[in-house]
């Protein structure tokens, strides 16, 4: 489908100091990950590729049609790279799938009359219990 190593070779990364609490170590260390990936650029994807996934994922899209990813789940920038990179890849595999196509089923005349004649069925058993009209 997609070569997942060329796709992964367009990426860029970026290292940012990583929010919250932590140590001394904290505000020293640049362990954030910062993925961003040009999609309108890519030379892997095909234009219909392309046009998929701005659709899909135009929620996630910047106004050029770049994709940012941010991850500090973990210490190691190398974790955070790791999972940033599997994160980019599912999306962009789930962004790519092709919904099937709905064919409306017929429903069958045994069926549709069956209902009809329950309704009649129905009716005719309301009507029996009102009271006579004796006028």
């Amino acid at each position: 489908m997609i070569e997942e190593e060329a796709l992964v070779s367009e990426l860029n990364f970026k290292a940012i100091r990583s929010s919250g609490s932590g140590g001394q170590h904290v505000n020293k260390v640049a362990s954030k990950i910062e993925l961003i990936f040009n999609l309108s650029d890519s030379l892997v994807l095909s234009e219909v590729q392309k046009e998929r996934l701005i659709n899909k994922l135009s929620s996630r899209l910047t106004k050029d049609n770049i994709l940012i990813l941010q991850c500090d789940e973990s210490r190691s920038q190398h974790k955070n790279k790791e999972l940033a990179i599997n994160r980019f890849l599912e999306l962009i595999k789930n962004g790519l799938i092709v919904p099937k196509k709905r064919v409306p089923t017929k429903i069958p005349k045994a069926i549709i009359k069956k209902r009809l004649k329950d309704k009649r069925n129905l009716s005719d058993k309301k009507t029996i219990r009102k009271k006579p009209d004796l006028e």
